[in-house]
Parts: structure tokens; C-alpha cells; sequence
């Protein structure tokens, strides 16, 4: 279940979408954010045609390291991702699909989105600096020969937490939706494992439950 239900959303100014997965994107979701808040969304390349067509006009769309105002003192910043893109059998990457960072003004947190690992993080880790935090995917990582040039498993999670400079990171992506063979607590005990031999401790990276409020610390590392 949700770690909050949708009338207990505080007013919701701005929404992020990554690519148009259905985990992702569900659309009953966006309509009920779109009837009762009228945010701005924010998307990647293509997205925004498809927002258009279910009757949503407050739209940015953004290229790779394309960058937007926001309002509120905020800017966004589409990210390069290693993924795809589809919602059924003739689209597959016909949109683009993408991570994000904010800026405050004073330094960046950076949602990693859906994406296999590369050398890309080092790059963006350079880009989007300073990094105050970052929000990275562990789950629906198995099998690997399938999975890892699409999703990060937690060992790789670790490596882009390295790669980006050990911002405070928040683990994201796992214990919702049975994804992949991975199971429920797979992500979170192999992070466990990987975090230890990286000698990465637990305030460096969280690992969130839902619906629990958790006062963030930037990360000293």
C-alpha cells in the first residue's frame, strides 16, 4: 500500500517524470494530480505529446542536459540515463527517458532515474556540483544477463554513490511493484552487503521506509 494516500499529499507544485514506463507514468495517477493540484510537469523528449493528448497543457520538456526554471527558486536539469522507453508493442523508444537534477540555487539533488550503469555518473557527478543529494535505484536488478544494462543492482548503486563524490544518497526503485526475480528484501540485504565491503556506512546511504518521515543530513563523506 502507499506510504501515504493521495488526499493526504501536501499541494503539489511540480512532477518529474522519468519515461513513460507505467511504473512511472500511470496515468489514473497523473489525472488525479493534474484535476486537484494542476501542477507543471517536467519530462523528457516526446513525453509531453502524450500528456497533451490525455488534455495536459502545463508541460516542460527537456533534451539531455537541457535546462528549465522551475519557479519557486528551482531550475531542472534532464540527465543522460541508460535505459529505454515504451507503453506497448510499436513505441520502444519513440520517447526519450531521463534522470533529473534540481538546483536550489545554492547546490543540486539529483534523482538518478531508471538505468543500467556506465561511466556516465562520473560525468554528471562532475556537472551537477555541488551535490547536496542524490536519490539512486537499487531493485529489479535479476537476472543480471537481463537486467543490468537497464537497472542498477545495489553493488552498482554503491559505485554510482563513489562515482558521483558520496553525496548523501536515498535508495529508491524497490519494495513496490515485484519488478524483476528479485525478491522483496534482495535489494535492501545485497545493499546491506555492498555498502559494507565498500565501507560505506548507513547515514551515508539510506534506505527509506514508506510513509516514515526522516530528517536528511548532507552527507559529511
Amino acid at each position: 500500500t502507499p506510504g501515504l494516500d493521495f488526499d493526504e499529499l501536501p499541494k503539489i507544485d511540480i512532477v518529474l517524470l522519468s519515461h513513460n514506463h507505467y511504473d512511472h507514468l500511470d496515468l489514473p495517477t497523473v489525472r488525479k494530480l493534474f484535476q486537484k493540484h494542476d501542477p507543471l510537469f517536467v519530462v523528457p523528449l516526446g513525453v509531453d505529446l502524450f500528456l497533451k493528448k490525455k488534455g495536459i497543457r502545463k508541460i516542460k520538456v527537456l533534451d539531455w542536459w537541457e535546462e528549465a526554471d522551475l519557479g519557486f527558486g528551482l531550475k531542472a536539469c534532464a540527465t543522460p540515463a541508460n535505459h529505454f522507453s515504451s507503453r506497448g508493442m510499436f513505441d520502444r523508444d519513440k520517447t526519450l527517458w531521463c534522470g533529473f537534477g534540481i538546483n536550489t540555487g545554492e547546490d543540486w539533488i539529483y534523482y538518478v532515474g531508471d538505468t543500467g550503469y556506465s561511466d556516465i555518473f562520473t560525468d554528471i557527478g562532475k556537472r551537477l556540483q555541488p551535490m547536496q543529494a542524490a536519490i539512486i535505484p537499487i531493485g529489479a536488478y535479476k537476472p543480471d544477463w537481463f537486467m543490468s544494462p537497464i537497472h542498477i543492482s545495489p553493488h552498482f548503486a554503491v559505485q554510482v554513490h563513489k562515482d558521483l563524490g558520496e553525496p548523501l544518497s536515498i535508495a529508491c526503485h524497490f519494495n513496490t511493484f515485484p519488478l524483476a526475480d528479485d525478491n522483496m528484501e534482495d535489494p535492501i540485504n545485497d545493499l546491506e552487503e555492498a555498502m559494507k565491503a565498500a565501507q560505506i556506512s548507513k547515514e551515508h546511504f539510506l534506505v527509506l521506509s514508506e510513509g516514515v518521515p526522516h530528517q536528511l543530513q548532507p552527507s559529511k563523506a
